[in-house]
């Protein structure tokens, strides 16, 4: 990844203005089918990481707001989840790439092909299932896994 670590925000105003790539924690509470282009999948209830990019006005800020609002038009795949679920917070890696964090977490499953990554050359998907027992990698900090963990502990 480009940034060492990455910060936990439950809130989007608390984030970053500048252009970065984060990987966005969310809570889905029953199976939801989804589709990716013409790959379909019944996602599991539980919790998901997304990782994205964010490089347009607002940077990461921005972005991270637009994802955890629930009413919103569907422009990516990831909004089919975040409408249907909700956000919990976000990974935030200023100055960072999507693809980086994705191959970071490169141990969770992946749940549907081609999600989130359908203009992605390097990444079957940019979508993980954290499934309960598994450790995230390093540069997703101690700190900011307590932050989650506090985050989540209300879904759990």
């Amino acid at each position: 990844m480009n940034s060492a670590s990455s910060v936990f925000f439950r809130s989007a105003t608390a984030a970053p203005k500048e252009a970065g790539a984060y990987a966005l924690l969310i809570s889905l509470p029953a199976p939801l089918a989804v589709k990716a282009g013409s790959n379909r999948a019944s996602l599991a209830a539980g919790f998901y990481l997304y990782c994205g990019s964010a490089r347009g006005p607002g940077g990461l800020a921005a972005r991270v707001a637009r994802h955890m609002r629930r009413e919103k038009r569907a422009h990516w795949h990831v909004d089919q989840i975040t409408c249907a679920g909700e956000v919990l917070g976000a990974f935030v890696f200023p100055g960072g790439d999507e693809c980086a964090i994705n191959v970071a977490l490169a141990d969770l499953p992946t749940p549907l092909d081609g999600f989130g990554s359908s203009d992605c050359r390097r990444c079957r998907s940019h979508l993980r299932y954290w499934a309960k027992g598994l450790r995230l990698p390093r540069g997703f900090e101690a700190e900011s896994l307590g932050m989650v963990l506090e985050a989540a502990q209300h879904m759990l």
